[in-house]
């Protein structure tokens, strides 16, 4: 499992506070920016080619295939790179690949797909508050962020090469 992390002082600052979280919080936290900035992130998020939007399809339609107690629980054990075949598969893609799996998911949330957030869910301090810090960044810093926080979730992947 490669990832490259910017060398950008403010977004490692983040990305620590944003790991810094439990995992339930991370999971919120990425709801919330979803919900605040999912229209600016397309699908076709930068480096973004067809074949990693194809490829991050086929891991999102496996996850819908779970229950959403299951669904919940692969999120879990991605951040906490618990080792079983989904989290493997995930390991083996690139960063652009994860970071459109992340959005697939967030719109599988968004129509029930994916396990939805609680309607009358509220972040705690510490997410809101990185949630407010995130919002002050430029969208480039912004892809950075969710880019630099994705890459390391899943499992090392049993050979093979990144995709």
């Amino acid at each position: 499992m490669t990832y490259t992390q910017t060398n950008d002082p403010t977004i490692r600052e983040h990305v620590q506070a944003w790991q810094a979280l439990d995992v339930d919080d991370q999971l919120a936290l990425f709801w919330f920016v979803y919900k605040e900035m999912g229209s600016s992130i397309t699908p076709a998020a930068p480096g973004a080619s067809t074949v990693s939007t194809e490829i991050a399809e086929g891991l999102f339609n496996q996850v819908k295939e779970l229950s959403h107690e299951e669904q919940l629980q692969l999120q879990r054990d991605l951040i906490n790179g618990v080792d079983k075949q989904l989290t493997r598969e995930y390991g083996s893609l690139g960063e652009t690949t994860k970071l459109l799996f992340w959005y697939r998911l967030a719109q599988g949330m968004e129509n029930a797909t994916i396990i939805p957030m609680p309607a009358s869910y509220q972040l705690s301090s510490a997410p809101q508050e990185l949630l407010n810090k995130i919002k002050q960044l430029g969208f480039e810093q912004q892809i950075t962020l969710f880019r630099d926080y994705v890459a390391p979730f899943g499992a090392e992947a049993k050979g093979g090469a990144e995709v």
